[in-house]
């Protein structure tokens, strides 16, 4: 297996972007509504499948239709679905994706059945077997904030497994002392430069890397939408822009950065590498409005980062 993902796994209902967000009680019409997958894990795994990885993804959906969906939808691209598990009277995660023109996406949510996901779930032998073991949408998921959570990355470490980590921003609460355990044994954290403001309360992405990387995380690689990315590590920091793209909804968008990177990682790229395979799969993704249905093939992906050239300085 090259990678595992676990973590959250939604349902997505998605608008075509529309001019305005409606008033109360007034319809807005729209061109197309549609139904896709949604939640780190579920998205992260299929794009990489898309560009010909071998993914195992991990999460609980409830036992319903929409759980259903996300685990069939996963299969379809040969993604081992086996650490999926059903919660019984429980319903899966949903989200109502609200696309206006000119403006970030919206979203409202339940996580449902994910607040359910424990250590428990995932399976010990993927950890031992993945090379790269990705957690995405912490914070929604309380079971995975222990000592348990922490040891399972220090073991996957000591095997040679690449940990990586990625959050999303739920209610308000405690964010820096929720994450300060898990750090250290986290190689790669993916924040975007939003949430990074809220857990640290420092609004310079550059500081906020320098605040996580001083907590203990290896690498820490924070995007920033339309002005790119950023990278610090040890030894290196790297500012990368943007590659020229056609906006239609940014869903998923944060998740296809974070599964082009581990592309480039499972490649064997250098870390300017990895930031060109993380662009352009999140460039890809911003062309619909799906979080998934848009995202580069490898032919498509090696080609677009052959036409095109991403501004990448070390400073």
């Amino acid at each position: 297996m090259d990678c595992l993902c676990a973590g959250i796994l939604f349902a997505d209902v998605a608008c075509a972007p529309v001019q305005r967000v409606p008033n109360p009680g007034e319809l807005v019409p729209t061109e197309r509504m549609q139904l896709g997958l949604g939640g780190c894990a579920s998205n992260t795994g299929l794009d990489l499948a898309k560009v010909g990885y071998r993914v195992g993804v991990s999460g609980c959906v409830g036992d319903d239709f929409f759980g259903q969906f996300i685990i069939q939808a996963l299969a379809d691209d040969r993604i081992d679905t086996s650490g999926i598990h059903r919660i019984a009277g429980s319903g899966s995660a949903c989200s109502m994706v609200i696309n206006v023109q000119g403006q970030d996406r919206r979203f409202i949510s339940t996580p449902a059945a994910n607040t359910r996901f424990t250590v428990d779930h995932i399976p010990a032998d993927w950890v031992r077997r993945a090379k790269v073991f990705y957690v995405g949408g912490y914070y929604m998921m309380p079971g995975l904030e222990t000592d348990e959570m922490v040891d399972l990355f220090r073991t996957a470490r000591a095997a040679g497994t690449k940990t990586i980590l990625d959050v999303v921003i739920y209610g308000q609460a405690d964010y820096w002392g929720r994450l300060a355990a898990i750090l250290p044994e986290t190689d790669i954290f993916m924040p975007n430069d939003d949430e990074a403001a809220l857990i640290t309360g420092l609004t310079d992405p550059l500081a906020q890397a320098e605040r996580f990387r001083q907590a203990g995380a290896g690498t820490v690689v924070i995007t920033q939408g339309e002005k790119g990315s950023l990278l610090v590590s040890e030894k290196l920091r790297l500012r990368a822009g943007v590659y020229p793209i056609e906006f239609v909804g940014g869903a998923g968008s944060g998740d296809a950065f974070d599964a082009g990177y581990i592309a480039g990682l499972l490649a064997d790229e250098d870390p300017a590498g990895c930031l060109r395979w993380g662009s352009a799969l999140g460039a890809s993704c911003v062309r619909s409005i799906g979080t998934t249905e848009s995202i580069f093939n490898r032919t498509e992906a090696e080609a677009f980062m052959e036409e095109h050239e991403l501004k990448i300085e070390a400073f």
